[in-house]
């Protein structure tokens, strides 16, 4: 056997070092940020996380940050190149109190990758103990000066603990890696503790009985058996319709009352889900006296409820939810489509309308999309887009190509559904974010167009929607959260129940005073799951949490808001005024500003 000289066994050595430095470089101290303020951000240089640390990261894969939180809400991690804008990823930790590991893929910081339908599964990625929403901006990961954990809106001071930072050439794994299991046996996060935590089954037991006792009906709204006004008449035709009166539009119900439509994503409404009058469950029972009590007009047992169209693809042809929209094949299956899902209930009184898609995934990327069909299959999308090109390839003939190909899906659907089931309205495909003037203009084709709104006034917004589009509006989605019970806030932010109760009075009534304005609904009827749905999104946002009791400040601030709607939508009275707080600095601005 041959004897390594000390030499030999020194640059074995270093050369050893050298690798394990490219593969896993790793953070040795120990950083504790605290958040307060407006806008708190917590900047170190890569020299001080640890000066082996490269400042360039296109040789790695994933970034592994070992922390450990005192707050389920979110922050940005930014990193910061020398003379190029920084780039950003949006993390959230599931849970709190408790050491974790996230591999975060640097890809990113990039860009979004091209999976996904609508907005939620375009910028939402999952892991076992995190997830991130990818909303940039972005640039290549190289020049690295610094890096920064950035949370707006922060309630009591939370912290963050950071006890080791990696540039990883592989995914190591995102996971908990202490206090297992992390959920108690009523799926409540079991390493916090908060007011009215669930400790015992006699405990649930005891809560819900005593609910029971607060019960109302439609009578406590002035509402007909179908949650129109009852003091209003206009025409009757046995199926819910629109009409502008007086400049102000609504939807009439099939006895001709006045009708605004007030629901909850998750309780029958907007995603199929009529509740049968049949025998229902005990639990379909209770949503239905609580969507009753709390002045809800759609959704619940023997109650109006729209209905969401599920749609065909045409096979391997989706590029950011665009189908092969000039495939024969395509079209066929629509038609099919339509025939199974509208004809049922055709004939139903209860039904408001269909909405036929949600949140256009694709908006503002249409040169990736142009892209995407490209080198994918060749199909009739592709040769259409050949033919396109060849008399002139810019831009601005991309995007053209795709708002045209847009526009005939949208003529597609819309044709089918109407064939199939003349007596109901079209409710729109939900538009979501901050959707583009072209964009907009195609919901010209539905009786209502819908958009999903997160802010906290949503006037500019539904403006906007109306002067585009010139139909009446519904709002898709709307919510506002509470970073707590081992929850995150969502989309937007209220310091506690009580001013989440305020963000939602405010919204709605806000709303309401628009002439366009149909009806909202929340998002969503129950709390997320604490360890995330099928995209991670874990927010505090439900009108009931995970154990399914309802959040008494929001259910009286709605129950208030019900009983005014008719005066505020008709002009009779001023809507509610009083702001929301995001957390003891104030007044929120915009979620997005941020």
């Amino acid at each position: 056997m041959k004897t390594l000289t000390r030499n030999s066994m020194i640059f074995l050595a270093s050369s050893c070092l050298l690798l394990l430095l490219k593969t896993n470089v790793m953070a040795q101290q120990n950083f504790k940020f605290t958040f307060s303020g407006v806008l708190s951000e917590h900047k170190i240089s890569l020299k001080d996380i640890n000066p082996v640390l490269p400042s360039d990261w296109t040789g790695f894969s994933h970034l592994v940050i070992e922390m450990r939180t005192t707050s389920p809400q979110r922050f940005s991690l930014w990193i910061y190149r020398q003379g190029a804008t920084p780039c950003r990823i949006m993390l959230q930790p599931f849970g709190q109190n408790v050491w974790l590991r996230a591999s975060i893929p640097i890809q990113y910081f990039r860009g979004k990758d091209q999976s996904g339908t609508d907005l939620a599964s375009a910028n939402n990625r999952r892991t076992n103990s995190y997830w991130m929403s990818v909303w940039g901006p972005y640039g290549e990961p190289k020049d690295i000066e610094a890096i920064g954990f950035a949370m707006t809106y922060p309630v009591d001071k939370p912290s963050l603990e950071i006890r080791s930072v990696k540039l990883s050439t592989k995914d190591e794994g995102s996971e908990f890696l202490e206090k297992q299991p992390v959920l108690d046996e009523f799926k409540q996060w079991a390493h916090a503790d908060w007011p009215g935590k669930i400790k015992s089954r006699e405990q649930l037991d005891r809560e819900l009985a005593e609910e029971a006792k607060s019960f109302g009906t439609y009578a406590d709204f002035n509402y007909c058996e179908y949650g129109g006004y009852k003091n209003t008449k206009g025409k009757a035709t046995g199926f819910f319709r629109i009409e502008q009166i007086d400049g102000k539009w609504w939807f009439v119900d099939p006895h001709g009352h006045l009708y605004l439509s007030m629901g909850s994503n998750g309780a029958g409404v907007g995603f199929s889900g009529r509740m049968s009058s049949g025998d229902p469950t005990p639990a379909a029972q209770l949503m239905s006296k609580r969507l009753e009590s709390w002045g809800m007009t759609s959704g619940g047992i023997g109650k109006p409820y729209t209905m969401m169209m599920r749609w065909p693809r045409t096979q391997g042809a989706n590029y950011l939810g665009l189908p092969d929209v000039y495939s024969e094949e395509f079209a066929n299956s629509v038609d099919q489509t339509a025939k199974t899902q509208c004809t049922p209930v055709s004939n139903d009184p209860l039904l408001l309308g269909y909405f036929v898609g949600n949140e256009p995934a694709w908006d503002g990327r249409e040169g990736e999309v142009v892209d995407m069909i490209l080198k994918g299959p060749a199909n009739a999308i592709q040769a259409k887009l050949k033919e396109y090109l060849a008399q002139g390839d810019t831009p601005e003939r991309r995007a053209k190509f795709v708002i045209g190909a847009f526009e005939k899906y949208l003529e597609l659907l819309c044709s089918a559904i109407k064939k199939y089931d003349p007596n109901h309205l079209n409710l729109g495909i939900r538009f979501g974010g901050s959707p583009s003037e072209e964009l907009l203009k195609t919901g010209r084709i539905f009786d209502v167009c819908s958009v999903n709104v997160y802010e906290y006034e949503p006037v500019s917004q539904l403006d906007r929607v109306y002067r585009y589009t010139g139909r009446p509006v519904l709002i898709g989605e709307f919510h506002i959260g509470v970073p707590a019970n081992g929850l995150g806030a969502g989309l937007v932010q209220a310091m506690n129940q009580a001013e989440r109760g305020i963000a939602y009075r405010y919204y709605v009534e806000q709303a309401a005073s628009l002439d366009c304005f149909l009806g909202a609904y929340w998002f969503q009827w129950r709390d997320e799951a604490v360890l995330g749905r099928m995209d991670g999104e874990n927010y505090n946002i439900g009108f009931v949490d995970v154990t399914d009791r309802p959040y008494r400040e929001l259910v009286e601030a709605a129950k208030a808001t019900h009983k005014r709607l008719y005066e505020v939508h008709a002009g009779k009275i001023l809507p509610f005024s009083q702001r929301p707080r995001a957390n003891d600095s104030g007044t929120p601005l915009s979620p997005w500003n941020f």
